[in-house]
């Protein structure tokens, strides 16, 4: 039997604070019952929250980082250099009075004292809470989390409703999106890339005080990106988010370095061009990545290398395919422009944004997919978005419009094996976009064969408008976009066996707090009918 609580509920026990959930409950056994619920010596060490991610029928990702100074200066987030043991828990009430599972597991050094245990032995289609402890120094309990299971994978779920979101730098406006998606009625949450910034921070366009001196700087070995995350997830909205709805998250790029390629860094005369320096580099950003995420044993990173692409079910209504479009690609085509133009490179049937193995890997699960909707979580644009209403294209070759190739063959491909349902949804642009995916640009009259939602950032870019005058030459210039935005915010989804509807949900502000959220447009995909149509 499924368990349905009220968001509204639980938000309102998480804001008891952990001492008023813990108290009187008798959950801990042995010498650790005995503890009083407080603050371990030194601080809380729960700063940065907690999470849960990867959602499957029996099991689920837990996720929290003892921080108990987040900014220290040594990335130790004031831990001693030594293993903790963190006890964790998991009830079927948020009172956290019905405990089903709990366990321990050791944070080390290693991994800045990250967690991220993978409970299993839960029933499917159920929501479940969840808690950490530290027994020692002092005791310490976290704030209580919520997360999901999914349905089995042969069950027939009516709905599905989650969203999709990207792109939160820091210093151009506050999370506010957030505090309007935990009051969002969602199974998950899906974040497709740029969960930090790695550039350096000089102006900003929020309007709070600048941060540490030390936080200023440009990442680029682990200290400093265990200090950009500390930054980013010392938001509040953003740690609510967490604790509302598992989470499923894959990276971009500046989660490392803009525009990266493969063992290519961003060509901007830095020392880490060298290929060697780079991939040293990329080695502490997946591992700053793996420690601030809840993601599985499977993505642990092995130095410069991490297995990020993966499929989730939910039931036979929707499958999720989490994409990586940075670790295999080729470098970009035409020097990397946001507007090239007679750029001849893009077309070369040799380049890859995907690499043979995933490429192969996607279009063997697409073809066996039994689910209703093939859902592709992709980090930058799949459709073609020429900027010049003019007779020249001129794309991002960041975009796959840079590899022109490898979306004819996956979208081709598709098309062959008639693929239903596939719908692809978007981030890094900093825009809203729904669109129809052709078999081929550069064919008259290619069929429409699948559908794109492309969402909008958290907060990068700052306060937006509805129709700036990029969005509108693209709109102009594309066709296949039947709908363009320019505002801050998130898309939720609501899936059933019948219809796709995507709810671009936008604020009027994010550089000043306070900002207000209204749904701007709605765009669906029908059963059987591939292409966006008003929804």
């Amino acid at each position: 039997m499924t368990t349905t609580i009220g968001r509204r509920g639980f938000l309102g026990w998480a804001g008891l604070g952990a001492a008023a959930v813990f108290a009187g409950t008798g959950a801990w056994q042995g010498d650790v019952a005995a503890a009083a619920p407080r603050e371990a010596k030194g601080g809380n060490p729960f700063t940065l929250g907690v999470a849960s991610g990867d959602p499957a029928a029996d099991s689920v990702v837990l996720w929290t980082k003892l921080a108990p100074e987040p900014f220290a200066a040594d990335g130790r987030g004031g831990m001693p250099d030594r293993p903790v043991v963190v006890l964790w828990e998991v009830a079927d009430d948020e009172r956290m009075t019905r405990i089903v599972r709990r366990g321990q597991v050791v944070a080390t050094p290693a991994l800045g004292h990250a967690v991220h245990p993978e409970v299993r032995g839960l029933a499917p289609d159920r929501c479940y809470f969840y808690r950490f402890r530290v027994a020692a120094p002092g005791g310490a309990v976290s704030p209580v989390g919520r997360t999901r299971t999914t349905p089995k994978p042969s069950a027939t779920p009516a709905a599905l409703a989650f969203a999709f979101a990207s792109c939160q730098r820091w210093q151009d406006g506050y999370y506010t999106a957030y505090d309007h998606m935990v009051r969002e009625d969602l199974d998950l949450v899906v974040f497709l890339g740029d969960y930090i910034y790695e550039s350096e921070l000089k102006k900003l366009k929020r309007d709070s005080g600048p941060p540490p001196g030390a936080l200023t700087t440009e990442p680029t070995e682990l200290v400093g990106y265990r200090n950009r995350y500390a930054l980013h997830k010392s938001e509040a909205p953003l740690q609510a988010a967490h604790a509302a709805f598992p989470w499923i998250a894959v990276f971009d790029d500046h989660e490392v370095e803009n525009n990266w390629a493969g063992d290519i860094s961003e060509v901007d005369g830095e020392p880490d061009n060298d290929p060697a320096v780079f991939r040293k580099r990329r080695a502490d950003a997946f591992r700053a990545y793996y420690e601030h995420l809840p993601l599985r044993a499977a993505q642990t990173p092995k130095g410069p290398d991490m297995r990020l692409y993966r499929r989730l079910s939910y039931g036979t209504l929707a499958e999720f395919t989490m994409l990586d479009t940075r670790q295999y690609r080729d470098d970009q085509a035409c020097g990397d422009s946001d507007d090239a133009v007679d750029c001849t490179e893009r077309f070369d049937e040799r380049r890859t944004i995907l690499g043979a193995p995933e490429r192969q890997w996607l279009l063997d699960g697409l073809t066996r997919s039994q689910a209703r909707w093939k859902v592709l979580g992709n980090q930058v644009p799949m459709g073609q978005t020429d900027s010049d209403p003019g007779p020249p294209v001129a794309v991002s070759t960041d975009a796959w419009d840079g590899y022109v190739a490898d979306r004819n063959r996956l979208l081709g491909a598709a098309a062959d094996a008639h693929v239903s349902n596939l719908v692809v949804i978007t981030g890094d642009r900093h825009e809203n976009y729904a669109g129809d995916l052709l078999r081929s640009w550069e064919q008259p009259g290619s069929p429409v064969v699948a559908s794109e939602f492309v969402g909008t950032s958290i907060t990068s870019k700052g306060d937006g408008q509805d129709l700036s005058d990029d969005v509108r030459r693209k709109k102009e210039a594309t066709p296949t976009l039947k709908f363009v935005n320019d505002q801050r915010g998130y898309v939720r989804v609501d899936v059933t066996p019948d219809q796709w509807r995507s709810s671009y949900r936008v604020l009027d502000r994010v550089q000043t707090r306070g900002g207000q959220v209204s749904t701007r447009a709605v765009w669906a995909v029908e059963n059987g009918r591939p292409g966006v149509v008003p929804g």
